[in-house]
């Protein structure tokens, strides 16, 4: 798994409005640490990622203050106004031979074997894949909401072929932004890496990974990711 270069980006410029916060939600606290802070941590302590590169918004003021800013494999660069724009901005200060694992900033819970496991199968299949879960709840679609005063069920969905998109979602780097340049030109929107490479007729992998790989959104999602982090060993309740 050495043999190849893997760079991560991580899309943090965001400003968090479901959280309903005073700061954008990658620079909330849970123990001592920005949540920002744990999910770099988390990527910094994997030898197999040679670089980090985190995409801010130029109206950021929190970054520079971090501890974990001046390390020496993080690089930063300024994202757009949409997630795509943001990892676009990434992508274009990666060497387009190298993969790239794109993790999205408020998903500070994923686990060193998770991602190991991602990595492990891309590289050894080829193709590139995301951390993904089964969906175990049933799931029902709704009519289209701009004809109806509440949502009304239109069918329930086969949840054995449902899966829940998480990330780090890994790429070959000229593959990825050449799907997002292409995605882009369509007008086409992008609600993650792997929704790129299918608008450019691939099929990425799913890998399994543990349900504690949260997206922290709401207020509460904190306590959740306090936990799962207390029970990691990485804070202290």
């Amino acid at each position: 798994m050495n043999n190849s270069n893997i760079v991560a980006i991580v899309p943090a410029a965001g400003s968090g409005q479901r959280m309903q916060a005073a700061i954008p939600k990658q620079y909330i606290k849970i123990g001592q640490s920005t949540i920002l802070e744990h999910t770099l941590q988390k990527l910094l302590s994997l030898p197999l990622i040679s670089q980090i590169i985190v995409v801010i918004s130029r109206d950021d003021n929190y970054f520079s203050s971090l501890k974990v800013a001046t390390h020496p494999k993080i690089k930063l660069t300024y994202g757009g106004d949409t997630r795509a724009d943001s990892v676009y901005a990434g992508l274009l200060l990666a060497d387009e031979d190298s993969w790239v694992l794109v993790h999205d900033a408020a998903r500070p819970c994923v686990s060193h074997h998770d991602i190991e496991q991602l990595i492990k199968m891309v590289l050894a299949n080829n193709q590139g894949g995301i951390l993904a879960t089964k969906v175990t709840d049933t799931i029902k679609k709704s009519f289209d909401q701009r004809t109806q005063v509440l949502p009304q069920i239109a069918q329930t969905c086969d949840r054995r072929q449902l899966w829940a998109a998480a990330t780090p979602q890994m790429f070959k780097v000229k593959i990825l932004k050449e799907c997002m340049q292409s995605a882009k030109s369509q007008q086409i929107e992008l609600t993650d890496e792997a929704s790129a490479i299918e608008y450019g007729g691939g099929h990425p992998l799913l890998i399994e990974c543990q349900r504690d790989n949260i997206k922290v959104t709401r207020k509460e999602d904190i306590p959740l990711a306090k936990l799962y982090l207390h029970e990691q060993g990485y804070i202290e309740i």
